[in-house]
């Protein structure tokens, strides 16, 4: 049982998983195995077109009548879609430079992981036959694709992803903000992000979309060498300021000690305004940020 176990994408080294396919193929992968892990669901299937059946009223609409059940059992039903019954989710990712950055060229950099990540998730909202939408910033909002359940949407989302970004800051704020006019109604807001950004800047936008009642969570990408100084003489350069610091061995421990207290600055951030967070690894596998932003979504229903 073991050996099965250590086959599922989503428990594989992210890097080594991305050498293996195109970005779309490798999510499925990581969807496919990630699913293989939950307990069975006690709704009925998955489907990215319709939620449920149910009887033809007067007035409905005959476009969504279901002709083949009509002619074979002289029952008229109507196909209840996802965007009528299930949830409403938006993806808000940070395509800022500070993301294109990685420690080691064995590694993905932030942002190509957490490509993968938001991918896969949105794929895996669809299954559950939720609406899904994506919203991409850097200096500013790149990407806005509203939330829908159709099976042309997971398509529109991953074309989404490859369209260009890296702009020189990060302007949160307003993907957040852009993420509350895409989901009107009660729903889950995923923020992916490495966090090199003023608190202040969203502490406004998560506070109004915690008061519309909508769950949301951060997931903080951070790359190893990000948390822990690597040993001997180093040059630390901000890809977005273009800020250079030297930084010697005997900084190491001051170094870790203030990483460690960012961390801990944000996540009593996040707790005091209600909104989920987890330090997400780049070497970790992807079943670990996936398996809390699941989590979330399940705490709506």
């Amino acid at each position: 049982m073991e050996p099965l176990q250590a086959t599922r994408a989503d428990l594989i080294d992210p890097a080594a998983l991305a050498a293996l396919g195109r970005l779309e193929v490798v999510a499925r992968w990581i969807v496919d195995g990630f699913m293989t892990g939950l307990h069975r669901s006690p709704r009925k299937g998955f489907s990215v077109e319709f939620a449920e059946y149910r009887p033809y009223q007067a007035g409905d609409d005959p476009r969504y009548i279901d002709w083949k059940i009509a002619a074979r059992a002289d029952r008229w039903v109507i196909r209840q879609y996802e965007e009528e019954t299930n949830l409403r989710a938006t993806l808000v990712l940070d395509v800022s430079r500070s993301m294109a950055w990685r420690g080691d060229p064995s590694r993905l950099t932030k942002l190509d992981y957490a490509d993968r990540l938001v991918a896969a998730l949105a794929l895996l909202l669809l299954r559950q036959r939720d609406a899904v939408g994506l919203v991409r910033f850097d200096d500013q909002v790149r990407s806005a694709v509203s939330p829908r359940a159709q099976r042309g949407q997971w398509r529109r989302i991953v074309s989404a992803l490859e369209e260009p970004g890296a702009g020189a800051a990060s302007a949160a704020g307003e993907g957040l903000r852009q993420a509350a006019r895409l989901v009107r109604r009660r729903g889950l807001v995923v923020l992916v992000t490495d966090l090199l950004m003023d608190r202040e800047e969203i502490e406004e936008p998560l506070r109004a979309l915690r008061a519309a009642g909508h769950d949301v969570t951060a997931l903080h990408v951070m790359d190893p060498a990000e948390r822990d100084f690597a040993a001997g003489e180093a040059l630390y350069r901000d890809p977005e300021s273009g800020l250079e610091v030297p930084a010697a061995a005997h900084v190491r421990t001051a170094y870790r000690e203030t990483v460690d207290a960012v961390v801990a600055e944000w996540r009593a951030t996040f707790g005091r305004l209600g909104v989920g967070y987890e330090l997400v690894d780049t070497s970790q596998p992807f079943a670990v940020p996936l398996r809390r932003a699941f989590a979330a979504r399940e705490r709506l229903f």
